[in-house]
C-alpha cells in the first residue's frame, strides 16, 4: 500500500523539477550579450574591425590628445577624483579588456563621450544635470559600453568599406563619404562620436547591465533619459550634437525598461544617491558661481581655449579616512536601501 504513494510522490517531484528546469531555460538569454552572469567573460566586441586592440588604443590616445589640446580640462581634484572613481568601478564591472582614462571637461554643455581605447571624457554640464550617483553612473556605463563593444573602430571600419564602395562616385564629383571624415567638436571625427542606432541600442543594453553589476539602481538610467528629453525640449541646443544623435528617448526608455524587467534579477537594495555626490555637486556649483553661462548665446562656441598656465583654483583638504590608490581609486559600494532623489 505504501509503494504506490511513493511512486506518485516521485513522479510529482520529477514533473515539478522538469517544469522548473523548463522555466529556467526560458529565462536563460539566447544572446550572450544578455547574460548578466557572464559579464567580464564575454566578447562583446565581435564584428568587422580593421583595427587591433593595440591600434585602437594608439588611435584613442591620439584623439584624446586633440581633445585636451582643444578643450579645457577641469582642474579640480575633488570632482575629478569622484568622477574617475565612479567610472573605474563601472569599468571593473563591465566587459572591458583594456584600462580607462577618465577626465572631466570644463563645459556646461551636456555631453559625455568615450573614444576608442578607453579614453573617456565627461562634461561638467552633464554632472550638473544628474541628480544622483546612479544617474551619472548610468550615462557613464552607456559610454563604457561603446568602448567594450568596440563601436568606434567597428564603425570606422564600416565607413572605410563605404568609402571604397563610393570611389567611382567620388571620381564623378560625388560627395559620399565626406560626412564620415568631417571633424566635430574637439577635432574628433564624427565617426567616433556619432554611432548608428543599432550601436546606441547595444550600448544601452550593455550599459544597464554594467550599472546593475556595479550595484546601482538600473532604473536611474531611465530617469536620466527622461530628464534629457525634458531638458532638450525646454532648452534646445543644450545637449551636444553627438549626444542628441542618440535614439528617440521614448523608444529608448521602453527598451531599457524591458531589459531591466527581463534580464536583471531583482535586488532588495541598490546604491542610488550618496552624501559624497551631493558634496561634489555643491563644490561644482561653487566653482561656477558668478561665471557667465556658456550657452547664453546658442550661436556662440561652447569651448574655451586653455589660458596659458590658467587653472581653476581648488584647495581640497584631504578627507579623514580617504583612501588613495594612484589615479584609479576604487569605489566602495553602498547599500542605501530606499534612498531616492
Amino acid at each position: 500500500m505504501i509503494r504506490p504513494n511513493w511512486l506518485v510522490f516521485s513522479l510529482a517531484a520529477l514533473v515539478g523539477a522538469s517544469g522548473a528546469l523548463a522555466r529556467q531555460d526560458q529565462r536563460k538569454p539566447k544572446n550572450p550579450k544578455q547574460d548578466v552572469e557572464a559579464i567580464g567573460a564575454r566578447d562583446v566586441g565581435k564584428g568587422v574591425n580593421f583595427y587591433s586592440i593595440e591600434q585602437e588604443i594608439a588611435l584613442g590616445g591620439q584623439l584624446a590628445r586633440e581633445v585636451e589640446r582643444t578643450a579645457k580640462i577641469l582642474d579640480d581634484p575633488v570632482v575629478s577624483e569622484y568622477v574617475n572613481r565612479l567610472g573605474q568601478n563601472l569599468v571593473r564591472n563591465s566587459d572591458a579588456k583594456l584600462p580607462f582614462t577618465i577626465k572631466v571637461i570644463d563645459s556646461d554643455e551636456v555631453n559625455a563621450f568615450a573614444l576608442p581605447g578607453g579614453f573617456f571624457f565627461v562634461n561638467s554640464g552633464l554632472i550638473g544635470l544628474a541628480q544622483s550617483d546612479a544617474e551619472l553612473a548610468g550615462v557613464m556605463a552607456h559610454e563604457i559600453a561603446h568602448v567594450t563593444a568596440r563601436h568606434g573602430t567597428r564603425q570606422a571600419s564600416r565607413a572605410q568599406i563605404a568609402s571604397l564602395a563610393s570611389i567611382p562616385l567620388i571620381f564623378l564629383g560625388g560627395g559620399i563619404g565626406y560626412a564620415v571624415n568631417q571633424a566635430a567638436n574637439f577635432g574628433v571625427p564624427l565617426t567616433f562620436l556619432k554611432f548608428s542606432r543599432g550601436f546606441e541600442s547595444e550600448a544601452d543594453l550593455l550599459g544597464v547591465q554594467y550599472l546593475y553589476e556595479a550595484g546601482y539602481d538600473p532604473a536611474a538610467m531611465v530617469s536620466f533619459f527622461e530628464r534629457l528629453e525634458a531638458r532638450e525640449k525646454k532648452k534646445p541646443g543644450a545637449l551636444a550634437k553627438a549626444f542628441r544623435s542618440h535614439p528617440a528617448t521614448g523608444d529608448r526608455v521602453k527598451k531599457v525598461q524591458t531589459s531591466i524587467n527581463e534580464l536583471l534579477p531583482a535586488r532588495k537594495e541598490y546604491a542610488v544617491a550618496s552624501s559624497e555626490f551631493a558634496d561634489m555637486k555643491t563644490r561644482l556649483d561653487r566653482l561656477y558661481a558668478g561665471r557667465p553661462k556658456e550657452n547664453a548665446d546658442p550661436g556662440r562656441p561652447t569651448l574655451r581655449r586653455r589660458p596659458s598656465g590658467g587653472t581653476i583654483p581648488a584647495e581640497a583638504p584631504e578627507r579623514p579616512g580617504e583612501e588613495k590608490d594612484g589615479e584609479r581609486p576604487t569605489l566602495k559600494r553602498r547599500n542605501l536601501g530606499s534612498a531616492t532623489e
